[in-house]
């Protein structure tokens, strides 16, 4: 070939790779759990979705430190090459740094109550060292994923005279890690960047103006805070005058992990949608599991990770297109109608299920109504909605005030004190007072979060009848997969009625008569009943199910927990009458 057309062919490669990038589109996935078998799976599926960076966290590595461990080393290692032998180019693992206080040197815990002295050159000396020794021992990683915001140490605590504002602190953590894996390394840097208030969000933001090297691209979450379906969009995104990728949760860490049905192209299409064309955010990269075996890859809520592919290629595609193609790739045309239909009801039983009037009370997905304070203050998406209204739907069709009607209502009185979480988390509620400090738990509320948790069973119970249609036409392990999920989903849907049913009218039964609505003790009595049949039904499925992070069998004995103390508070209150 002549040294002209080589030139030419060259040219011609080169600007096809740049145009594929043009956008700068990072497509990305993070696998958590460090079950081998389906890490390998995935990384062996991500070809089919154009992936180009994998991160490894969590289970597999969480902190870099934990590279010098051996069997983290190895397994850390495998996965790299085996994700640069199946075409990914970049191989990112996750880091937290500071880590805690006792891993670093005495000698440089000299500050007040120990903490470390940033002041001592000696200090950043070691800590770079430190890094390049990890780094050392994954060469082939192509860069890390740092956390620096509430780690181990806060940075923003320790002692220094020279670095006053904690945002200066928290940047010189990231500086003096991107000189290495930068400046000497030649390797990517990622920054997470999250917050719990819009107070701690402008202090990251401070904090970005500090960090010295251009090349540092960050990693934002697509709500602020936390994953919850009811969240806003994180306006922070755009607001970033750097390279941003964003991080969305196709494990569903807080809507059933992927031991219900997370269905739903349209959800994850509506957050890419409104940060795709941002003039700062170069890609995403998706969460492929919570941890166990919980990876969606190979099961029906893989959709969400086919939604991103196939608008980041089109942004003109539907849902419905979605809906379609995934459907009948995996199962056929002929089965396509039965199963969009039962998919198409995921979205609403989720948040009838595992959300109560707009509002998450489980405990990372676990069934945990009582003892969940952060559910009643942390985690409330009005904390980032001005004003904080929502409309429920679930046949209720009503707009709420967040925390005047429905933390109100709904929440526990020990978590509605001034001593409370929620006092902490979310001061403002008290300062417009918007909390009463005793039980407003009554009647209108009761039936309000009946009819949603009847509403989400409801819809459940469809989307089996739909699913059972389709099974002549599947192979029966296919059949079988796709049928436990669903089954799983309307189990959980009349486990969580049949709790609200007797925690919630547990509640009111303690109260004065007056609150008291007809039937029930009645009906109290018959959601004990339930709970015990749903319980039975549920425990014939033991090892059938993924396990994560989120163990589905566990609400079965937190049901029963429940069910235990109501009926000793009935039978206490009927000898109290008597």
């Amino acid at each position: 070939m002549s040294l002209r057309r080589l030139i030419i062919v060259s040219f011609f490669f080169l600007s096809f790779f740049a145009n594929i990038f043009a956008d700068g589109s990072v497509r990305g996935w993070i696998i958590l759990s460090d079950n081998m078998e389906r890490a390998i799976r995935t990384i062996k599926t991500a070809k089919e979705y154009n992936i180009n960076q994998l991160q490894l966290s969590h289970e597999i590595i969480h902190d870099l430190k934990a590279i010098k461990e051996e069997k983290v080393c190895e397994q850390v290692n495998k996965l790299i090459r085996l994700a640069h032998l199946e075409g990914i180019d970049e191989v990112l693992l996750w880091d937290h740094s500071l880590y805690s206080l006792d891993y670093y040197p005495s000698c440089f815990r000299t500050g007040p109550n120990g903490t470390i002295n940033l002041d001592n050159p000696k200090f950043w000396e070691w800590f770079k060292d430190d890094y390049r020794r990890m780094l050392n021992r994954a060469p082939e990683a192509d860069g890390l994923v740092l956390t620096f915001i509430e780690t181990g140490a806060y940075a923003e605590k320790q002692y220094s005279m020279n670095m006053k504002p904690p945002e200066e602190k928290l940047a010189a953590v990231v500086n003096a890690i991107s000189d290495v894996v930068i400046g000497e390394r030649g390797k990517k840097l990622y920054i997470r960047t999250f917050a719990y208030s819009e107070e701690e969000y402008k202090s990251t933001v401070g904090c970005i103006e500090h960090i010295k090297s251009d090349k540092v691209i960050l990693m934002m979450k697509e709500t602020p805070h936390d994953f919850f379906l009811t969240h806003p969009d994180n306006s922070y995104i755009r607001k970033m005058n750097r390279p941003t990728i964003v991080e969305f949760d196709s494990g569903n860490e807080y809507s059933g992990q992927g031991v219900v049905a997370n269905t739903w192209p349209e959800y994850t299409m509506k957050r890419w949608g409104s940060y795709i064309n941002c003039p700062n955010v170069t890609g995403y990269v998706a969460r492929t599991d919570r941890y166990g075996d919980t990876s969606i890859v190979g099961t029906a809520n893989e959709i969400q990770l086919y939604a991103l592919k196939r608008m980041t290629e089109e942004q003109t595609v539907s849902p419905m297109q979605i809906y379609n193609e995934f459907i009948t790739s995996r199962y056929g045309e002929d089965a396509l109608l039965p199963i969009r239909k039962a998919f198409q009801n995921a979205y609403d039983i989720v948040t009838s299920v595992f959300y109560t009037l707009g509002t998450n009370l489980t405990d990372h997905s676990s069934l945990n109504y009582e003892n969940n304070k952060w559910g009643y203050s942390r985690h409330v998406s009005g904390r980032w909605i001005d004003p904080p209204m929502v409309l429920v739907k679930h046949d209720i069709n009503k707009t709420f005030h967040y925390w005047k009607d429905i933390i109100n209502h709904i929440a526990p009185v020990h978590f509605k004190s001034l001593s409370s979480p929620l006092a902490v988390e979310v001061k403002t509620v008290f300062d417009n007072q918007w909390i009463e400090p005793d039980e407003k738990m009554d009647s209108v509320y009761y039936n309000y979060i009946l009819t949603e948790k009847q509403y989400g069973v409801k819809l459940a119970s469809e989307a089996v009848a739909e699913i059972e249609k389709v099974k002549p036409l599947l192979e029966s392990a296919t059949y079988n997969d796709l049928y436990q999920l669903f089954y799983r989903t309307y189990l959980t849907a009349c486990l969580h009625e049949a709790v609200c049913t007797a925690y919630y009218g547990s509640r009111i039964y303690v109260r004065a008569k007056q609150f008291h609505p007809k039937g029930l003790k009645e009906r109290i009595f018959l959601s004990l009943k339930k709970i015990e049949q749903v319980s039975e039904d549920m425990n014939l499925l033991v090892n059938t199910y993924p396990v994560g992070q989120y163990d589905w069998l566990n609400d079965v004995k937190i049901a029963l927990r429940c069910r235990s103390r109501v009926l000793k508070m009935l039978n206490s209150k009927s000898l109290q009458n008597e």
